[in-house]
């Protein structure tokens, strides 16, 4: 009788087509699923708070994301564009970005930890690491979107 071969095989060519082969493509399926990138099991909720530049981009957080360690918070937040970022010779030119932060609520400061830009909205197409420095912490500024993320994620018991 066998296994009932759902899986397409042609997503991995490296392997046979045989049962064998279908267990190893499911299993690869498994791994994939449990280890792989985090923007693409995340789960975005829009930040309602106001700030400035609400109009041009839309904010949110993954929830799942955030870790609380005594004055630190870690957090996953993504900004998605109403349009292309990037001057016209800027390459690669971007619709989104994702940003991994951690605050230090008592004091208001952050830090980056991970930064991606990507080609396509809602953190989806070409993905583009991007430079930080994750030893330099920077002010948490009035009325910015880094507020409005602080007062979210300080301000929560």
């Amino acid at each position: 009788m066998g296994i009932q071969r759902n899986v397409r095989y042609s997503q991995y060519p490296f392997i046979k087509h045989t049962d064998t082969g279908l267990i190893l493509c499911l299993l690869l399926q498994c791994l994939l699923l449990a280890f792989g990138d985090h923007q693409a099991s995340a789960e975005w909720v829009a930040v309602e708070k106001p700030y400035p530049v609400r109009e041009l981009q839309t904010l949110y957080i993954d929830p799942a994301t955030i870790r609380r360690e005594d004055n630190l918070v870690e957090v996953w937040q993504l900004t998605d564009y109403r349009w292309m970022q990037g001057g016209p010779k800027a390459t690669p030119r971007f619709l989104s970005t994702t940003t991994h932060k951690q605050f230090k609520c008592t004091g208001k400061r952050l830090r980056l930890l991970a930064y991606t830009e990507f080609s396509h909205r809602m953190a989806a197409g070409n993905a583009s690491n991007g430079y930080v420095d994750k030893d330099r912490w920077l002010p948490v500024e009035a009325d910015s979107i880094n507020e409005a993320l602080w007062n979210t994620l300080c301000n929560q018991p």
